[in-house]
């Protein structure tokens, strides 16, 4: 079977149809269905089946577009080889991030990187849902991606790398003049009655809200949902609410109007993984610059040590 047939039917099966798997591939809808033809016909199976106005895989060919998928990993794995033998982890490597992520971590990977020399890194921002950072992975080489649970089989996909960088504490953000900034911690109950800057459906933070509502007995009053964290600042610094903020990048250029404070009886963290298709995470390149968010990250933390104590025990 011809590798860049096998590769189309992989597409297939992430991208869920045959304009998304052209669109990402550089074809006409009528050409990849023509190779896939042709694979079904050396497969000599049923690979595909009409649902709706669309197609679908059969078992089959779910079964053969994961046997793809450890192709496209054995090839990957070869060329890497040849790379370290030559010593030569260059090329294009393409990055997705959500926003607070790429200010934290992405002008230390840039410097990084540059020492490296001939590795050129394209980045990109993107703020999706929680359960959305796996689809990025079809079309970026690393996509930075955070979420509440500390596991990375909190993805969905069993198609993933995921590689733990970091945990970053999540506090709770007021305003100086606020009566909760005098105290050293804050419990679950002294948020009780506070008008809450959330954040949109589905974002990772919600999680954290609603965790503090159970561990206070009553829910919170969100008043704003903002998914740029820039606007939820804004509106703390001007006395509008309260928030839960990114320790290591909370403020920005409202520092000296927002006071930051941590929170006791909940967990408030998120975990910071780095994801990639299995293939792409055998590349030299790649791995190069997930050594990179690595380093960063490190010293990301050690850098913010002093503005952050142990947590208070949940």
């Amino acid at each position: 079977m011809d590798v860049r047939r096998l590769e189309l039917l992989r597409e297939l099966a992430e991208r869920g149809s045959i304009t998304e798997v052209a669109r990402a591939t550089h074809r006409t809808p009528s050409a990849v269905s023509q190779q896939l033809r042709v694979l079904e016909r050396e497969a000599g199976l049923p690979l595909t089946e009409k649902a709706g106005r669309g197609i679908v895989l059969t078992d089959a060919g779910r079964a053969l577009a994961r046997s793809a998928t450890d192709v496209a990993v054995a090839i990957e794995h070869a060329n890497a080889l040849w790379d370290e033998f030559r010593n030569d982890p260059t090329g294009e490597v393409s990055l997705a991030t959500f926003p607070t992520g790429g200010q934290m971590l992405l002008p230390g990977v840039v410097r990084r990187l540059d020492e490296v020399g001939g590795l050129t890194l394209h980045c990109s921002d993107r703020d999706p849902e929680s359960d959305d950072f796996p689809a990025l992975t079809a079309d970026f080489d690393i996509v930075l991606a955070h979420t509440a649970s500390s596991a990375a089989t909190n993805w969905p996909s069993t198609e993933l790398a995921a590689v733990k960088l970091m945990t970053e504490p999540l506090d709770i953000a007021l305003p100086p003049g606020h009566p909760l900034a005098e105290k050293e911690l804050l419990d679950p109950e002294d948020l009780i009655g506070e008008r809450w800057i959330g954040v949109p459906w589905g974002y990772p933070f919600e999680r954290t809200i609603l965790d503090i509502s159970s561990a206070a007995g009553t829910p919170m009053n969100v008043v704003q949902r903002f998914g740029d964290t820039r606007v939820t600042e804004a509106f703390v610094a001007a006395g509008l609410g309260v928030a839960i903020l990114p320790c290591y990048t909370a403020g920005g250029a409202y520092r000296s109007e927002i006071v930051l404070k941590n929170l006791r009886g909940v967990v408030a963290e998120r975990h910071i993984f780095a994801l990639m298709r299995p293939d792409r995470a055998e590349r030299l390149a790649v791995r190069t610059v997930v050594d990179a968010l690595r380093a960063e990250a490190d010293a990301v933390v050690a850098a913010n040590a002093h503005r952050n104590p142990p947590r208070p025990a949940a």
